[in-house]
């Protein structure tokens, strides 16, 4: 059986109000999505939805298990997965890294720690706010993170993080979905969007790319896949983007 140890980090995102980049009240004709969920908010719905995530990751890994693999499979060190939910990203990373998972959700890492032990592999898993990261600076030779940013109150903020704790060498790899380029589904995403952020926190129309320009990251690839739904990044630390 793998070893595995999980810590618990009170914070006071749970009472206090998120603070975000975005308006924070809501203007006529404003859509859900774009009055984010607080923290306590997406903990409750995590704490709901933990099962059927996890009951779904067969049909997940048949989706974006290629585009993991292809971002996560050659990083190494010590590598922090931010958002790692039910651990559905462990199972692409070396067997030689030293595995650091957090999240938000109790739930999620009760599930996470269950994976963990499916594939025999070691880790340690931490309650934590991705917008928050309880790590000194350079921590980390990879931070990895998928499928995360259209849940964040603030996905530049914690992209920031995920740089600050990433190694001036090392390397952030995110893999992400979004508005897909076909017309006709992005009209579908469009007219289900307010419903499927209400149910599950989730931007569906998201444009990660805005979010990477935003948060002022130097990416040093980024590929398409799904009919443009996903979208990878592989990004350099610590680089002036001039922006």
């Amino acid at each position: 059986m793998a070893r595995q140890s999980t810590d618990t980090m009170t914070s006071t995102e749970d009472t206090e109000p998120v603070r975000v980049n975005r308006a924070e009240r809501p203007t006529e004709g404003d859509s859900i999505p774009n009055r984010p969920m607080s923290i306590s908010d997406i903990k409750a719905s995590y704490a709901e939805y933990a099962d059927w995530i996890h009951r779904f990751e067969r049909l997940d890994r048949l989706v974006t298990g290629r585009h993991r693999r292809d971002r996560f499979g050659d990083v190494n060190g010590e590598v922090l997965d931010v958002a790692c939910g039910t651990g559905t990203n462990f199972r692409y990373l070396p067997e030689a890294v030293e595995l650091v998972g957090i999240d938000i959700s109790p739930e999620m890492l009760t599930k996470a720690e269950a994976t963990l032990t499916d594939l025999g592999r070691n880790g340690t898993l931490r309650e934590m706010d991705a917008q928050d990261l309880a790590f000194p600076d350079d921590s980390f030779d990879a931070v990895i993170s998928a499928l995360s940013t259209c849940t964040f109150p603030d996905p530049v903020a914690a992209l920031r993080e995920m740089e600050r704790v990433c190694k001036p060498e090392g390397t952030i790899r995110l893999v992400e979905h979004g508005r897909s380029d076909v017309e006709l589904v992005a009209r579908y995403q469009e007219w289900r969007a307010d419903a499927h952020y209400a149910k599950t926190g989730c931007r569906w129309t998201q444009e990660p790319r805005e979010i990477v320009t935003e948060a002022g990251l130097s990416v040093r690839d980024v590929r398409t896949g799904l009919a443009g739904m996903i979208t990878t990044f592989e990004i350099t630390p610590g680089e002036d983007t001039g922006t």
